[in-house]
Order: structure tokens, then C-alpha cells, then sequence
């Protein structure tokens, strides 16, 4: 069996298609295994390790599927177990610790620090100075690495793979300041000797259904109950220093560069704003997939006007933005990729400051008004009004108790924004 090396929170279908297929995939491989957590539930993680962590990588092209086993997992546990988590963190050949487990996960206050009056954060303090369970991310990395001090364990990376700018220095913020405030000598251990990777990932992932399932058993004769649907395409940019050494995922197909923010301002606006501005505003007009709505005239219009705006902010040159431009349109267009609007919905109040208000506050600081933009903010608004797609996102109550009016909900969103009397009105225009 491959060694654990690598500890992953967050085991789930994204993670097995991107990071566990680059490890896999690396020509050093055998010596790097993965023990993945789920964030709490043990459903999947029973089901791997019947499986000996072996599952279906199911990659789908516009015309056939291309099937694969994957092994890079070779243990997986629920998130609630806190002992095999801090046994994992103790050991020195674990040398990497890498997450994806979403944008609200990281427990921010609205300055970017570690939100200290959430509630679960506070129950995680008072576990983290006194002993018991942890409900938090920050709160589980801070204990593991807690562990990890006391063992003489050595130095670590961790690695986060969600869709936030500057994703290293997020993770490096929440988790020195829940340490600081738990232990101050633990903060300064950390600050020596873990390193915060900031990375950029990119591969789309929709839900398995029973059908993929099927197909599965069908074609290879195996009943994997886990498999993973993904496309043809994957991206992994990544900086930062690994002190207790990496797989060789550069051999993969991975790039390690100086800066990811160009390459993660043209995802995050491109990619990711495209997928919420289809998920508000294609759902309402009936449709239920992203091959759907971007099949859809008026969508596919309404996408290339918000990728106009939104190009003006990616610091790459224009040729390789195009370029993108038009890969996404044929990523969009697979229509064997089942990628649904309901699932990219989920939690707008956490995705849309990062997806669209950067791209909103330039042009109206240009003194343009962003078509795009205000259609996206108004779709989601519509969204949080019952158009389209359920409203599934933690974060909404506020929102939703005042969706009635444009200007409240601009102002929980973006404070800065509420006094802009054009924008209320081109929003509620287009709503």
C-alpha cells in the first residue's frame, strides 16, 4: 500500500477528480498516498473503504466516456473522526495537508480574518484550549497542527484548493488567528514552520447519478458504488513552498509559478462567474443544466456580455483570455457533462462577492455601468425572490428577509455600493 503522505479534508467528488487524479497521475505516485476526510458525513467514506479507496474516474467527452480506477486514496475516514485526523498530523511522513471544502468553510468576518463571534468558532477556542470535539475547519487544522508541534513532527504545507483569491493567504489568516487566540506559542510555531500554498484548480465535476453508476458496472464489470464524473479538462496552477517535500504533480501536467493571481482572476471571473450568471439567470428561464442554458441564445448573449466586462480585470494578455473564452464555450457545450444549475446556486452569498462584485466595483469606478454585472446581481436577487433555482445557501437568511428591496440587499453585500442610486436602478430595471 502506498504510505499516507498526504492528509486531504474535504473528500468529495472535485478532490477525487483533481487532486487524488494528480497525485495518481505523478510519476512518483507510488509513494505518495492520500488519507481523505469528508466534511462530516460517513456515507462515502464507508463506501471507499470497502473499496480499498479505489474508485471510477469517469472522464466524459462530447462523444464517449473514458474510464479509469483511481488509487491515489488509500484510507478515508468521516470528518468527525478527530483522532485519525490528529494521529495522520502527528506523523513526519505526512508533508501535506490540502483542502477543498467550499468558500464558507473558512469562517472569515467580513475583514478576512477568522470570524471569533461565529458561534462554531467559539465552541472550537473553548475545545481548542480545553479538550473536545471541533466543528470547523480552522478549528481542525489548528488542532492537528497543535498535535503536530507537540510530536516533533516537523514542517507541513497546506494547500487550499477552493475557489478563493488568494486562497493560501486565507487559509494562512483564519488559521494563525483562531492560534493566536488559542495558544500564541502555537501561532509561532506555525508561522515557522507551515507554509500556506495558494493554488488554482479547475476541472468540472457535476454530481454522479444512479445512470453513471450503472455504466460503470456495465462497461468494466465492477459494481463501484463511488464513482466520479468529470471532464476532459483540468488546470492546477500552484506557489508556494512544500519544506517537507510534494509529488512530483509537475509531471502531471501541473504548473508551480511565481504569481497564480492572473490565472485565478481568470477563473474565478470567467469560469466561475459564467457558471452563476447561467445558475441565476438560466435557471429562470426554465433551463436545469449549463449545456442547456448556454445552448440558449439569449443565455450564450447574455454570457459573452458579462465575459466583455469581466475580461477588462483578468491581467493576462488578451489572446490567451480569448483563447479561454473559447475553451469554456466548449467546455459549457458538452452535453454529456450534466452539470447542474441547482448545484453551481448553491451558496450565492458566499460566491458572488468573489465571483462578480470585483469586476462591478471596477466598471462603475471606470464610470461604466456593467450590463453583465447588474443582470448577474438581479438574477440572483430573482433567485433569492423563489425564480429558478432553490435557494441553498447557508448564508442567505439576511438576504432573503430583505430581497423586496434591491437596495438592502445591495448594502449586506456590498456596503460601498448601496448609495450608488444608477446601480439600484439598473438592477431593479432589470429585475
Amino acid at each position: 500500500m502506498r504510505p499516507v503522505r498526504i492528509v486531504h479534508l474535504g473528500l468529495g467528488g472535485f478532490f477525487r477528480a483533481h487532486q487524488a487524479w494528480y497525485t495518481g497521475a505523478a510519476p512518483d505516485a507510488e509513494e505518495w498516498g492520500i488519507a481523505a476526510f469528508t466534511g462530516r458525513s460517513r456515507e462515502l467514506a464507508d463506501q471507499l473503504n470497502t473499496q480499498d479507496g479505489r474508485y471510477t474516474l469517469i472522464v466524459r467527452g462530447p462523444e464517449h466516456d473514458e474510464m479509469a480506477v483511481q488509487r491515489a486514496v488509500v484510507a478515508a475516514h468521516p470528518g468527525t473522526d478527530l483522532t485519525a485526523w490528529l494521529d495522520y498530523l502527528a506523523r513526519p511522513q505526512v508533508a501535506v495537508v490540502t483542502l477543498t471544502v467550499t468558500e464558507a468553510a473558512y469562517r472569515r468576518n467580513p475583514d478576512g480574518g477568522i470570524d471569533l463571534d461565529h458561534p462554531d468558532v467559539r465552541a472550537d477556542l473553548a475545545a481548542l484550549r480545553e479538550g473536545g470535539g471541533l466543528r470547523t475547519v480552522p478549528g481542525r487544522l489548528v488542532a492537528g497542527l497543535a498535535t503536530r508541534r507537540a510530536a516533533g513532527a516537523g514542517p507541513l504545507a497546506v494547500v487550499s484548493c477552493d475557489n478563493l483569491p488568494g486562497n493560501g493567504e486565507v487559509t494562512r489568516r483564519v488559521v494563525a488567528g483562531l492560534a493566536a487566540e488559542a495558544d500564541p506559542e502555537l501561532a509561532g510555531w506555525i508561522a515557522d514552520h507551515v507554509s500556506f500554498v495558494t493554488t488554482m484548480v479547475d476541472r468540472i465535476t457535476p454530481r454522479t447519478t444512479a445512470d453513471d453508476v450503472r455504466a460503470v458496472a456495465e462497461r468494466t464489470g465492477w459494481a463501484d458504488a463511488a464513482p466520479v464524473v468529470t471532464e476532459p479538462f483540468t488546470e492546477w496552477v500552484l506557489s508556494g513552498e512544500f519544506p517537507a517535500g510534494r509529488p512530483a504533480w509537475d509531471g502531471a501536467g501541473a504548473r508551480f509559478v511565481d504569481d497564480v493571481h492572473p490565472h485565478e482572476t481568470r477563473k474565478l471571473l470567467l469560469l466561475n462567474g459564467g457558471h452563476s450568471l447561467l445558475a441565476y439567470a438560466g435557471s429562470a428561464r426554465g433551463h436545469e443544466t449549463i449545456a442547456e442554458a448556454v445552448a440558449d441564445p439569449v443565455c450564450r448573449g447574455w454570457l459573452e456580455q458579462w465575459w466583455d466586462e469581466a475580461s477588462h480585470q483578468v491581467p493576462l494578455p488578451a489572446a490567451e483570455v480569448d483563447a479561454y473564452r473559447e475553451a469554456l464555450l466548449d467546455r459549457f457545450a458538452n452535453p454529456r457533462i450534466r452539470h447542474t444549475l441547482a448545484q453551481i446556486a448553491a451558496d450565492g452569498s458566499q460566491k458572488l462577492p468573489i465571483r462578480v462584485l470585483p469586476v462591478l466595483r471596477a466598471e462603475r469606478a471606470a464610470g461604466r455601468m456593467p450590463a453583465g454585472a447588474v443582470r448577474i446581481l438581479a438574477a440572483w436577487i430573482a433567485h433569492l425572490r423563489g425564480a429558478g433555482a432553490p435557494v441553498k445557501d447557508a448564508g442567505a437568511g439576511p438576504y432573503t428577509e430583505r430581497a423586496g428591496s434591491v437596495r438592502d440587499v445591495v448594502a449586506l453585500l456590498a456596503p460601498d455600493l448601496a448609495d450608488d442610486e444608477a446601480l439600484i436602478a439598473a438592477t431593479g430595471r432589470e429585475l
